[in-house]
Order: structure tokens, then sequence, then C-alpha cells
């Protein structure tokens, strides 16, 4: 229902913009923007080495690798285990699967405040190359790139744009800085 509203809205906003050129629209997913950029990979690739981040990963790999081969040692040993073996054996695949879930949440949630850093530290530098693509470009409408945006045009979007000119101004502050 809410979809439905979503491309109802979208179909009058675009109607009602009848005299808006297609060379006057475009679309930008920002996330994408920030996240490919040299200091979100230098900022994830840091996250990877941190210790507490990789011993979760570390951790998680090899309560993985138990719970898979439990799970093949019981499926391959099913006929000659008991009853109480076989749901001794579940239990243990269903205790290691729960830990894994655990640490799989703690990276996530590391990655998702790695992200969010990123985009706090990148909040101002990306508003003014917004503001100043749609000066450049004479953009009447900008759209955010998700799922109410059926198709458009590769040409209309500005996710590489902004990318690149945050490198350029992540580049020369830090040379400036120097």
């Amino acid at each position: 229902m809410k979809n439905i509203f979503k491309l109802k809205f979208l179909a009058i906003l675009l109607l009602s913009f009848q005299n808006i050129q297609a060379d006057e629209i475009a679309v930008i997913d920002m996330r994408a923007a920030v996240l490919s950029t040299q200091a979100a990979s230098d900022a994830f690739k840091a996250l990877e080495e941190d210790a507490d981040y990789s011993s979760n990963l570390e951790q998680a790999q090899s309560l993985q690798a138990e719970r898979q081969a439990l799970a093949e040692k019981l499926q391959k040993e099913l006929e000659t285990l008991s009853n109480e073996d076989i749901a001794k054996m579940q239990k243990e695949i269903q205790e290691l699967g729960k830990d894994i879930e655990f640490l799989a949440g703690k990276l996530q949630q590391a990655q998702e405040e790695t992200a969010q850093a990123i985009f706090v530290s990148n909040g101002a530098a990306m508003q003014k190359i917004i503001g100043e693509l749609i000066q450049a470009k004479q953009i009447k409408l900008l759209l955010q790139k998700n799922e109410i945006i059926l198709f458009s045009d590769p040409a209309l979007d500005l996710t590489d744009d902004v990318t690149s000119m945050l490198d350029v101004a992540a580049s020369e502050k830090s040379s400036q800085s120097e």
C-alpha cells in the first residue's frame, strides 16, 4: 500500500513538471557516492585491520566451519546415531548458529558505524558538491536513486560525479594540511 502511494505520488509529481526537460532532471545514490570514495575504502580497510573486528571475523569463520563440519557429520552418521545423539548434535548446531548470528551482528554494527562516520565526515562536502552540480547542470529536479525509480538513464546519474568530486576535495584537503 505504501509503495502504491509512492508510485502515485511520483507519477503526479512527474506530470506536474511537464515543462521540465530531461536534461533538467538527475538522480543520485548518495550512499553509493560516499561509500565509493577513496576515504571510505581506507576507512573500511582500517576497520578490517582493527583487532576487535578481525578477531570477531575470524571467530565467526571458525564457528561457521565447525558448524558446517558438525552438520556434515550428522548427515553422514544419521542412520547409525541414536535419537539422543541426533538431538544433541542438532542442539549444538543451533547454538553455534546463534553464536555466529551474534558475531555477525557485531560485525555489521561495526560496518554501519564506520559508514555513518564516513557520511558525517563527508556530509558538508557532499552537500556543497551537489549544490554546485545542480547549478552547473541547471538541474530542476534531483531524485534519490532508490526503489521508487523504475528506470533512469545512466546519463542522468550524478553518483559517480559526486564520488569523484569528493575524492578530489579530500585529496585537496589532505594536501593543504601537509
